[in-house]
């Protein structure tokens, strides 16, 4: 079967609130800098309350990956859940219009849309505080059979293997992409994600995943090592193709034995790292797709990246294909 979309994603539809706050604030409500943490509805309205002024806009991270490579000129389309309500409706109108495909039913009750409450501190980290609201009700049915056969990659966040229901949901994805002779990949978004699902982890990317992402400290508390030497030795071969990030040091794409290193690119000053990785991958898998090398995937990727970083927000707000173009050539 020719393929329809380069890439279909699996992930929280959520829509973020970000606004900038100084360490004494995450001091004083207990946050953990640079994490992302779960909250239930009463605590996100508290915290919302306390936060200063915001800027709204449709986000979660595998959304974010979509809408970067649909930016790129991917075919995508992506597989979430929202709630019939405000938000839920801007959220389906604003991944439609940049592109992507999403056809998942909405919700027509409790709970509401899904949101993450992002705070920017000086030094550009994002401490994440989500509720995952509608998004928490993604189930195996949500998963539309003929779009996994039309994808050439499945792309999955691991925030959502919080819960059973959506672990299903990845799992028959995947059975149903290799069975179509496609690809799966997996992004571990986050470390204390991997502390709680290490062992799941493992065993799923053991068995379903071709394309593996994470950061450098994502991969080593997988592997529970405490050098990244020791986390590239762990991981490689567990997948055909390891993405490894390491912020401004770049990143390290493994490939059987071969190890390919990429710089980070700067466009100018870090304002906010919020969906820094997102569109690391969004840049990457467009340009797996495109059959660009390993190295070339990886500047596409810390291009995108670079671009995100230089603004608030988590979605790319220049013309990343043409950027990516010039970037490209002129290191050509």
């Amino acid at each position: 079967m020719t393929a329809k979309f380069n890439i279909a994603g699996i992930g929280n539809a959520l829509v973020d609130v970000i606004a900038h706050a100084d360490d004494r604030f995450l001091d004083d409500n207990v946050l953990t800098k640079g994490a992302m943490r779960l909250i239930e509805a009463d605590e996100a309205e508290d915290l919302y309350g306390r936060m200063g002024p915001g800027i709204e806009m449709s986000g979660g991270s595998c959304a974010n990956t979509m809408a970067g490579a649909a930016m790129l000129g991917s075919a995508c389309a992506f597989f979430g859940k929202v709630r019939d309500d405000q938000l839920g409706r801007v959220f389906r109108h604003d991944i439609r219009a940049m592109g992507v495909t999403f056809e998942s039913a909405p919700l027509h009750q409790e709970p509401p849309t899904g949101r993450s409450l992002i705070l920017v501190t000086p030094d550009a980290q994002r401490t994440m505080n989500t509720f995952l609201g509608a998004a928490n009700e993604l189930t195996p049915d949500d998963i539309d059979p003929a779009i996994v056969e039309a994808a050439e990659i499945i792309y999955m966040e691991g925030y959502l293997w919080d819960r059973p229901t959506a672990k299903e949901a990845f799992l028959k994805a995947a059975r149903i992409a290799h069975a179509a002779g496609r690809k799966v990949s997996l992004t571990l978004s986050d470390s204390f994600c991997v502390e709680r699902h290490r062992d799941s982890f493992r065993d799923l990317i053991d068995g379903h995943v071709d394309v593996l992402f994470g950061n450098e400290t994502e991969i080593m508390e997988l592997y529970r090592v405490s050098t990244l030497e020791d986390a590239i030795a762990a991981v490689r071969g567990a997948c055909a193709i390891t993405v490894i990030t390491r912020s401004e040091k770049g990143s390290i794409v493994l490939e059987g034995a071969t190890t390919h290193e990429a710089s980070a690119e700067r466009l100018g000053q870090v304002v906010d790292t919020t969906g820094a990785g997102d569109l690391y991958a969004a840049g990457f898998l467009h340009g797996l797709t495109a059959g660009r090398s390993l190295p070339d995937c990886a500047r596409i990727g810390s291009i995108a990246a670079a671009e995100v970083i230089s603004h608030v927000g988590a979605r790319p707000e220049a013309d990343l294909k043409a950027l990516v173009a010039r970037r490209m050539t002129s290191a050509a």
